[in-house]
């Protein structure tokens, strides 16, 4: 069982160090036990009255239209990738799934389902009675990342540059300027995800679904902070990122094999 903290990291996610003052949930929550029985019981008593032939006017019961709610921890994991992308979940550090689930308004359970969602892949371990560490990372796990990225990338775009239509690759030009304007943001995150969102688009004109759930596994894991420090380079490594992206689509729009070439293994090679 995750245990209660004492620390702080002083990024906004707690540690292992220090409990903090319940924050107003950014998640919503399931509705509460209470408010679920009080339903449970006026429809019990709809039920009953429809037994007594109470429905004095001969309506028919409305039938209840299917309640499609958020995925709780769906919502957790996206926000537990996002603070581990934006540096707030620090290498290293142990981070208990009751507390993470204080600061998100919800139950530990969630929180730990995120959490082992991450364990598997490869951002976090479990420490037993204790929570989820971040995994510490070097520079050498993110030169191997980029170098498997591009043995598995670079063919696919080079295949891609003899024979996708012009007209296609005019319509991925929204999704390279998209990662521009993300990149003016300096938020680390937003560039992430709208990083991620291109390279898929391209890959998918292949057309091989398993490509492009490697390739995006691949890509996502780049993208983890590295220990040591802090979130590695700001707005202007942002910029000159996503500045490639509109490099690389007019290259693979013009059918220039080696500067799509060039330009892909830069890319990967100085990915932020």
């Amino acid at each position: 069982m995750d245990q209660g903290v004492q620390g702080s990291t002083g990024t906004g996610i707690p540690s292992t160090r220090e409990r903090p003052a319940p924050v107003s949930a950014p998640v919503p929550v399931q509705p509460c036990a209470a408010d679920a029985d009080a339903r449970g019981g006026r429809q019990r008593a709809t039920d009953a009255d429809a037994v007594r032939g109470e429905h004095t006017h001969g309506e028919q019961p409305i039938p209840r239209p299917a309640v499609q709610r958020p995925s709780v921890r769906g919502q957790i994991l996206s926000a537990l990738r996002t603070a581990l992308v934006a540096g707030e979940l620090r290498p290293g550090e142990v981070y208990s799934a009751p507390v993470l689930g204080e600061r998100f308004g919800v139950s530990a359970t969630p929180v730990r389902e995120a959490m082992q969602q991450l364990a598997l892949e490869g951002a976090v371990e479990v420490v037993p009675n204790r929570g989820f560490r971040v995994v510490e990372r070097d520079a050498r796990e993110l030169a191997e990342l980029a170098e498997v990225r591009a043995l598995i990338e670079v063919p696919v775009m080079l295949r891609l540059a003899r024979a996708v239509p012009v007209e296609r690759w005019a319509g991925l030009r929204p999704l390279a300027e998209a990662t521009v304007r993300a990149a003016s943001s300096g938020c680390r995150a937003t560039y992430a995800e709208s990083d991620r969102a291109f390279h898929r688009a391209v890959l998918a004109l292949a057309g091989n679904e398993q490509l492009i759930r490697i390739a995006d596994d691949l890509h996502r894991r780049a993208q983890w902070p590295l220990a040591g420090g802090p979130v590695r380079n700001g707005r202007a490594a942002l910029l000159a990122d996503a500045a490639e992206h509109t490099a690389l689509l007019d290259a693979l729009t013009a059918g220039d094999l080696s500067v799509v070439q060039a330009l892909v293994g830069e890319h990967f090679a100085g990915a932020p």
